[in-house]
C-alpha cells in the first residue's frame, strides 16, 4: 500500500482524455501509452497472459493457487478520462485536510458550502488538482487499486484464491469501453468494475441511456426583408428546449429521477445542431422520454414544415436485470466491506459504467467504489485512505470468494 500514491500520480500524469470525434480505438494515443506502461508493470509483478490487444485493451491473469473449485473473478477499470477538461495532471496537491474551503489556485477553490460532505473528511489526507486539470481519479484510482491489489496477492502467496482476471478498457467516458471487450477470452464468471465514487459505494443499478442528435434547417434572408420568409433555426432550437419538462433536467433531479440534458448546441439562423442525452432507471419511463422528444419534433415539423431531423441511439441499459439473478456477487462485496469496517452504500448509479454493457454481454459486473469525489471537473479529489481501502476490498473479495 505504500506505493499507492506514487503509482496513482504516475498514471494521472499521462493524458488519456478520450475523444468522441475520433474513430480509432483507443480514441487517443495517451490511452495506448498508459496501457503499455500497465503491461510492463503487470509483467514485472509476475502476472500471466498479460497483453495489450490491437484495440488498446489490457488483460492479465493471476492463476489459481488452490485446489478448491471457485468461480473465476474479474476486476475492470478504464484508462481514459473525461473529455470535459485537460486530463494531464502533473501538479497534484497532497495535504491533510484541516477543514474549510480548499484553495486550488487564485481562481478556484472547493468550497465547503457548495460541497458540504467536506466536513466528513477533516483530518484525511487528500489529493486534489491545482485547479487547471482533471485529477483523473475517474478511473485511474480504480486502476491503481487493482494494480496494488494484484501486487499484494503476488507478494503474499499464502492468500489462497481462485483464478483472477483483470482488464483495463479504453474510451469508457465516450460510451465505447465495452465495444471490443473480449468477454469470452476474459474468461471470468463474474466481475466488478472499480469505477465508483466515495467510500462504500456498491452499485448494481444504473441509468438506461440514449443519445439524441437533432438538426434544424432554417432559412436565412436579410433581416430587413425577413417577414414571413425567415426561419431562424436557433429560435426553433430554443423553442424545442422550452417544450421539454423544466424539472427533468440534471440540475433538478436525484436518486431514481431521470432527465434530459442538452449536452451541446451549435448553430446560426440557417442551421442548428443539438445533442441531448436521455437517462432513466425505469425502462418504461426511459421509453416514454424518448417518445416525448419524438412527439416534440413531430409537432415542430408540423408547425414549420418538416425542417427538423431526429436520431435517437440507445447507449446502454440498466444492469439490474442481469445482476439480480446473481445476488451472491453483491452479497460477497457487502460481506467483504463489512469485514474491513466499511459501511456498504448500495445506491443506483446516476450514470453508467462498462459494467452495465458487460452485464448484457454475459458478464455480470456490478460497480464498487474508488473513493473519489467530484469526477469530470477541476474540483475532483480523492482521500488516499479511501483509495487504499478500495485496494484492500479487492483483496478481501478475492479471499472471501475462496471460502
Amino acid at each position: 500500500m505504500e506505493k499507492i500514491v506514487e503509482r496513482f500520480t504516475k498514471y494521472i500524469a499521462i493524458d488519456t482524455k478520450s475523444d468522441e470525434k475520433s474513430n480509432s480505438c483507443p480514441s487517443t494515443s495517451g490511452q495506448r501509452k498508459l496501457g503499455s506502461l500497465l503491461v510492463e508493470e503487470l509483467k514485472a509483478m509476475g502476472l500471466e497472459e498479460v497483453k495489450q490487444d490491437e484495440n488498446g485493451y489490457v488483460y492479465g491473469t493471476i492463476k489459481s493457487n488452490t485446489d478448491k473449485k471457485v468461480p473465476t473473478i474479474g476486476f475492470i477499470a478504464h484508462m481514459d478520462t473525461s473529455p470535459d477538461l485537460d486530463g494531464k495532471c502533473t501538479n497534484p496537491q497532497i495535504f491533510i485536510y484541516q477543514g474549510g474551503d480548499i484553495q486550488l489556485n487564485s481562481q478556484y477553490s472547493i468550497g465547503q458550502k457548495k460541497f458540504p460532505f467536506l466536513k466528513e473528511l477533516v483530518g484525511k489526507e487528500l489529493i486534489t488538482t491545482d485547479g487547471t486539470t482533471l485529477l483523473g481519479a475517474d478511473d485511474k484510482a480504480g486502476i491503481t487499486a487493482i494494480m496494488t491489489a494484484m501486487e499484494y496477492l503476488i507478494c503474499h502467496p499464502e492468500i489462497k484464491h481462485g483464478e483472477i482476471k483483470i482488464a483495463f478498457t479504453p474510451d469508457e467516458e465516450i460510451g465505447r469501453g465495452a465495444d471490443l471487450f473480449d468477454v469470452e477470452g476474459f474468461g471470468a464468471d463474474f466481475a466488478y468494475t472499480v469505477d465508483g465514487g466515495p467510500l462504500g459505494e456498491l452499485e448494481y443499478e444504473n441509468f438506461n441511456a440514449a443519445s439524441a442528435k437533432i438538426e434544424i434547417e432554417g432559412k436565412n434572408v436579410h433581416p430587413g426583408s425577413a417577414k414571413n420568409i425567415m426561419i431562424n433555426s436557433i429560435r426553433i432550437a430554443m423553442e424545442l428546449e422550452g417544450l421539454l419538462p423544466s424539472n427533468e433536467k440534471p440540475e433538478y433531479t436525484e436518486g431514481y429521477e431521470g432527465f434530459y440534458l442538452l449536452d451541446d448546441i451549435v448553430g446560426n439562423v440557417e442551421h442548428t445542431k443539438l445533442e441531448y442525452i436521455i437517462r432513466d432507471h425505469s425502462m418504461e419511463r426511459f421509453e416514454a422520454k424518448k417518445k416525448y422528444l419524438r412527439d416534440i419534433v413531430d409537432f415542430l415539423n408540423q408547425k414549420y414544415g418538416n425542417i427538423i431531423t431526429l436520431e435517437i441511439t440507445d447507449s446502454y441499459y440498466n444492469m439490474k436485470e442481469k445482476v439480480e439473478p446473481h445476488m451472491e456477487i453483491i452479497q460477497l462485496a457487502q460481506k467483504s466491506m463489512e469485514e474491513l469496517g466499511i459501511e456498504p452504500k448500495v445506491t443506483p448509479i446516476r450514470g453508467g459504467t462498462d459494467g452495465a454493457r458487460l452485464s448484457y454481454m454475459g458478464l455480470p459486473c456490478p460497480n464498487i467504489f474508488t473513493g473519489g469525489y467530484n469526477f469530470h471537473g477541476r474540483f475532483e479529489f480523492i482521500p488516499i485512505e479511501s483509495m487504499k481501502l478500495a485496494s484492500k476490498l479487492i483483496v478481501k473479495i478475492i479471499e472471501n470468494n475462496t471460502k
